[in-house]
């Protein structure tokens, strides 16, 4: 085994030892995945229902309705899951005054955050995967009925969540504790942006323009069309992936920046005091 691949996996590791022995951590993962479900899952039944019984209303349009509606929230929670498990596994770190020990080791920082990757990965596949679960079993929509095309859809949204995470710690870095509530609010802020339950079209034509700028509603665009046409969008997908690779090597300068100043003002054992 590598010696830079077991520094990876030793933290990764650490990460993970939390939640083999917590039941409470564990149930946390899937806790607000499942309930959003819920409560999403039966508003858009209770809309399916009306659309269906109103005047000149059709069966067919309700269930696509709802069926973007579920598929919206899903892969939502995608994006947020994966930002808020690199940022909170690295506030672990600040948590447990690690930080500072970690980094005598020789342990690198791209070392540290491709083991904050792993954790966000496990932590989104233990969070998103029971509320697709109640997707289906509740209201019969099938997530992956959308084909290999999925996981494509996936893909970019952790990309998306990895960088705002990414842009999220630097700021830790910067600012210390008091920048701490971004890690739970920062992406709920680009939800109007990223056309998660609408397309963009209905946006005003300012925040339209700020829109196309996000990776997400390039996603959801292509999420609706291959719900509601069976098309696949590969110019959005495709537009959707060289937006996150702007914003993942932005967010990455900007972290490689803020870490060499933290390490440069001593503040790596100071974080969160």
């Amino acid at each position: 085994m590598k010696p830079a691949f077991r520094r990876v996996w030793g933290l990764l590791y650490r990460h993970l030892a939390l939640y083999r022995r917590s039941w409470p951590r564990l149930l946390e993962l899937a806790y607000w995945p499942v309930l959003q479900m819920c409560i999403w899952g039966f508003t858009a039944r209770f809309l399916a229902q009306r659309i269906a019984a109103a005047p000149g209303g059709s069966i067919h349009a309700a269930a696509l309705a709802g069926a973007a509606l579920l598929g919206g929230v899903l892969l939502w929670e995608v994006a947020l899951r994966s930002q808020m498990g690199v940022a909170i596994a690295f506030m672990e770190e600040i948590w447990s005054r690690n930080l500072g020990h970690v980094f005598v080791s020789p342990l690198r920082p791209w070392e540290l955050v491709g083991a904050l990757l792993g954790v966000s990965l496990a932590r989104m596949l233990a969070g998103v995967l029971p509320a697709i679960g109640v997707a289906y079993l509740l209201y019969a929509f099938n997530l992956f009925a959308l084909g290999p095309v999925v996981v494509l859809f996936f893909a970019n949204l952790m990309m998306m969540g990895w960088a705002v995470a990414l842009g999220v710690i630097s700021l830790i870095l910067r600012h210390g504790a008091g920048a701490e509530a971004l890690a739970w609010s920062v992406l709920f802020g680009l939800t109007p942006f990223a056309a998660v339950f609408y397309p963009v079209a209905v946006l005003p034509a300012p925040m339209r323009a700020l829109a196309f700028m996000v990776p997400a509603s390039h996603v959801f665009e292509g999420m609706r069309a291959a719900l509601i046409s069976g098309v696949t969008r590969w110019d959005q997908l495709g537009l959707a992936f060289g937006l996150n690779l702007v914003w993942i090597a932005a967010a990455t300068a900007l972290f490689a920046y803020q870490f060499r100043e933290a390490r440069r003002r001593g503040a790596l054992l100071g974080i969160g005091e």
